[in-house]
């Protein structure tokens, strides 16, 4: 079964009296989401007190310079209560984990935050306000996860709340998520696989490059005898990865051959100190 969730986004407060104030000057466009960052939401809900019955948390990811594409890579809990009638969010616990990962990532920012739940909570415009002072001056992004597998998070509006609107989004992913999304994937029935060697995952990735080099060669082949339509996308896509790939091996043998000497040169430096000593 597949879990649900939205991007959505602020554009205003619907009542002035309100209090919140919308600091951010850019709206978002299009957003890119990491699949760890779905996971760690998830394992944040598995781990929730038994009284609690939703979660939030920081979402963290970097923009394009304009602000209107969004990449969203990590995300962090923040411990928060709430009730009937009010809603209390750790805001220390959200600074001091932040500046941690600046430390760890000084590249990624806030970019806004997650909440699960089948439905927007009455406070959304609370915590929207504090997480768009927080991204300012682009505006917060809010991902909404539905743990309970049932119809789409709605975004209609409510006197006392912000408007919230819905942005495309996309899942990315990056070569070490993609690995072990493949590998959770290709785990037995039970949900239990186990970890393969460095050689074996060596021998298995030679064979998938093994493959996609057959099925290129076969349609490159199919178009030069006539037997297949030319693409001129898929043509320059080609060219482009062959030539990516053929500056990434030259910068490798440039990589070796400079640690070669290196080590040369350290050899005979150590032989000329013994000799000295």
């Amino acid at each position: 079964m597949t879990r649900r969730f939205d991007v959505l986004e602020n554009c205003r407060a619907t009542t002035p009296s309100s209090g919140a104030t919308n600091t951010a000057t850019t709206t978002a466009q299009q957003c890119y989401i990491h699949p760890v960052v779905l996971f760690s939401i998830l394992d944040h809900f598995l781990r929730r007190n038994d009284n609690q019955e939703r979660v939030i948390g920081t979402l963290l990811g970097v923009r394009s310079d304009d602000g209107r594409i969004v990449e969203i890579r990590s995300s962090f809990a923040v411990p928060h209560f709430e009730t009937e009638d009010q809603v209390e969010v750790d805001m220390e616990h959200h600074r001091t984990m932040y500046t941690l990962h600046k430390k760890a990532s000084a590249r990624e920012q806030i970019v806004g935050w997650y909440a699960t739940g089948s439905s927007l909570s009455k406070y959304a415009a609370l915590i929207q306000d504090f997480y768009s002072r927080e991204a300012a001056p682009f505006s917060a992004v809010h991902l909404v996860m539905d743990t309970d597998l049932v119809p789409a998070v709605g975004a209609a509006a409510h006197p006392e709340n912000c408007v919230f609107l819905p942005l495309p989004y996309e899942l990315q992913y990056p070569d070490a998520e993609l690995s072990a999304l493949q590998t959770a994937a290709d785990s037995s029935e039970l949900g239990v696989t186990g970890l393969v060697s460095d050689m074996e995952q060596l021998e298995k990735t030679i064979e998938e490059l093994h493959a996609m080099l057959d099925r290129v060669t076969k349609y490159v082949t199919n178009v030069v005898d006539g037997k297949e339509k030319p693409n001129n996308i898929v043509g320059k896509s080609i060219d482009k990865q062959f030539a990516v790939l053929f500056q990434s091996h030259l910068q490798d043998i440039l990589m070796v051959a400079y640690l070669t000497n290196l080590t040369r040169a350290q050899l005979n430096i150590a032989d000329r100190l013994q000799r000295i000593l």
